[in-house]
C-alpha cells in the first residue's frame, strides 16, 4: 500500500486577498479538495509550496497585501 502524500499545513491557516493560504501557500481549491487529489497533483502542489513562503518559483514577487514575497535571489 502507498503512503499517502502529507498535508504541507502548518497550522498557520489564513487566506489572503487572492485565496491563498499564507500559512502553506494552497489555494482555497487545494485545501478543499486535498483529501480527493491524486498523488500526482498532491505531489505537484507540494513541489510548489515545498518552502513557502521563501522559495517557491511559482509565487508572485508582488502580490496583494498579507501575501508573502519570496526575498530576492
Amino acid at each position: 500500500m502507498d503512503t499517502p502524500i502529507a498535508s504541507p499545513c502548518r497550522n498557520l491557516c489564513a487566506l489572503d486577498a487572492a485565496r491563498i493560504c499564507t500559512g502553506c501557500g494552497r489555494t482555497i481549491d487545494e485545501i478543499v479538495h486535498w483529501r480527493s487529489m491524486g498523488d500526482e497533483a498532491r505531489a505537484a502542489v507540494m513541489a510548489r509550496v515545498r518552502d513557502f513562503p521563501f522559495s517557491s518559483p511559482s509565487l508572485p514577487t508582488s502580490g496583494p497585501p498579507g501575501r508573502p514575497v519570496p526575498p530576492s535571489t
